[in-house]
């Protein structure tokens, strides 16, 4: 019975897909839409194996930022959730800063970041870092937080360190939190990598869909928003593995539940 839902999980995401394709295609080829200002999927899936070799270095540029700019972010997120976990005062101090930094459009930051640092990598790492950081630190935080406090009274009355504390029970507690926020902060962080490319660069998918937009060619547009998707679902998919690896419990409860 459980294999049949899990199956139907499936499959009801892929008839739902599959019917817009087939709305959007009957469109365009009936021509109730302009193929000119939008491709059908078949033309987009022609031009995207078309230009898939001529645009890897573009690809393998934003890969870079993008990896980089989530590399550092989740370093310093759980930096950061650690000691306002342990300090109220750093806790009291950051958190509304974090808060509020979130309500400022990243768009309008980036051409600041431009000036401020160039045109190379940096301001783009900058930006995923910004897009990345958040939903970590916000998950991990309420992970270490959520903590049973019975069980943290136990083992202090044990004369239980903080370092023991944190290392067999708080951290293991709060691995699923972690990687919620891990998977979200993946998802964005092509994004990040791209909105920062929009605003100068020599080389990325973001500085090549520029090109491609000024030039009206929307099949090569449409093809690096796939080539987006699909980066972005196999990092995804990537953190996803990693945690199965990790927490190999977690992946059997969610089977039963």
């Amino acid at each position: 019975m459980k294999r049949l839902e899990n199956i139907e999980n499936k499959l009801v995401p892929i008839i739902f897909f599959s019917l817009i394709l087939l709305v959007w295609q009957f469109t365009v080829d009936n021509g109730i839409v302009d193929r000119f200002t939008l491709p059908s999927p078949t033309d987009i899936l022609i031009t995207f194996v078309e230009i898939l070799p001529n645009i890897m270095n573009h690809i393998m540029i934003t890969l870079q930022e993008a990896f980089l700019g989530f590399t550092i972010a989740v370093g310093l997120a759980i930096v950061l959730s650690i000691l306002m976990d342990n300090v109220p005062l750093i806790k009291k101090a950051i958190y509304p800063i974090v808060i509020v930094s979130q309500t400022v459009p990243l768009i309008a930051l980036a051409p600041l970041f431009a000036m401020w640092f160039g045109f190379g990598k940096l301001p783009k790492v900058i930006v995923v870092i910004l897009v990345c950081f958040f939903p970590v630190l916000v998950s991990l935080l309420h992970g270490l937080e959520s903590v049973d406090k019975d069980l943290l009274n136990l083992l202090k009355s044990m004369g239980a360190s903080k370092l023991h504390i944190f290392r067999l029970v708080k951290f293991p507690a709060s691995l699923v939190s972690f990687f919620s926020g891990l998977r979200i902060a993946a998802t964005y962080s092509i994004m990040g990598a791209i909105i920062g490319e929009w605003m100068g660069g020599k080389a990325g998918l973001g500085i090549y869909m520029m090109r491609i937009k000024h030039s009206y060619a929307y099949d090569k547009f449409f093809a690096v928003i796939l080539i987006i998707v699909v980066l972005s679902m196999i990092f995804f998919k990537f953190i996803c593995i990693i945690q199965n690896l990790l927490m190999p419990w977690s992946k059997e409860l969610k089977e039963n539940e």
